[in-house]
């Protein structure tokens, strides 16, 4: 009988899950609209009923168990959601022990930017390497290290918080309560912000209305994509600095101008990173854009010791 686990993504909008083999080919997959507004318990049924379908889809073969990421801090032994910004219903919910009342099987949660840093390893563009670290560009900035395979936690589980890395000693004030942090300079609504405070003299929503207005060649709107740059090269040269490892990758929203920000950012990197060109460090995109969270959950209950 093969064998195989579940993923499971708590994202913005869907519940998604899918089903991965060890040797990371997807057999099943599936996706429903989230009901956070319900609460958790809500929540909790719903993922416990995806993992049954996708179980039933995939009768002859055996379940390893279920990884699920989960945007915020988790408390991972305890299986329990310790703080999160954009579901705050959940904050102390044991989720985990919720879902594990209906299913016969091991349930294993860490946070959705640890779970796509690890995904990446397993079958995107870290590949080829032991240690990594990615960086997610999103409404804010967060990632994932991984060490010899195995995700990096820190004292409290809150290592890789790299949007409230400091850039600009002055820059714009953080809801974090500092000033000057790398997502308030680099990711999507610091790009649209910026975008509104430059009044291109029409209406700014999103990251992508300032990226259309730069393709066009407006030189403002260039602007805003060469200082994200700029944010994100000294953040990166200073990753660089520390850890010394050899690939560092970018996912998020954002990417589609990486042709705008990347020189500006390369150009930091070699300025600031002695090690930077020597050693052949690579700075690259990720490669499996929405789906790392799901293959970096399944590999949880597969890899054992991540």
């Amino acid at each position: 009988m093969s064998a195989y686990a579940i993923g499971v993504d708590l994202g913005g909008t869907n519940l998604r899950a899918a089903a991965i083999d060890p040797n990371g080919h997807l057999l099943a997959r599936l996706s429903v609209e989230a009901q956070y507004a319900a609460g958790p318990e809500r929540v909790a049924d719903e993922i416990a009923q995806m993992i049954e379908t996708i179980r039933q889809r995939l009768v002859d073969s055996s379940l390893q168990g279920v990884g699920i990421g989960v945007p915020g801090y988790i408390d991972i032994d305890a299986g329990v959601v310790m703080e999160a910004a954009n579901l705050p219903d959940f904050e102390g919910f044991p989720i985990r022990e919720r879902i594990q009342q209906r299913l016969d099987t091991p349930i294993l949660l860490e946070n959705d930017a640890n779970v796509a840093a690890l995904g990446e390893k397993w079958m995107g563009a870290g590949k080829d390497v032991k240690d990594l670290i990615l960086l997610t560009l999103g409404t804010g900035i967060g990632g994932g290290i991984v060490i010899d395979g195995k995700v990096l936690h820190g004292f409290r589980g809150m290592a890789g918080e790299f949007g409230h890395m400091t850039v600009f000693p002055d820059g714009n004030p953080c809801g974090c309560g500092n000033y000057g942090c790398l997502e308030k300079h680099a990711s999507a609504s610091a790009i649209a912000a910026m975008g509104r405070m430059m009044h291109f003299g029409r209406e700014i929503r999103s990251a992508a209305d300032v990226y259309a207005l730069a393709v066009q060649g407006n030189p403002r709107a260039l602007r805003v994509f060469e200082s994200m740059g700029r944010a994100l090269g000294i953040a990166l040269a200073s990753l660089i600095n520390i850890f010394n490892f050899p690939l560092y990758l970018l996912s998020g929203g954002p990417l589609p101008a990486w042709d705008l920000f990347a020189p500006s950012m390369f150009e930091e990197v070699r300025r600031r990173s002695f090690t930077f060109v020597p050693t052949g460090t690579r700075i690259e995109k990720a490669a499996l854009g929405a789906d790392a969270g799901l293959y970096g959950a399944a590999y949880l209950p597969l890899c054992h010791d991540c």
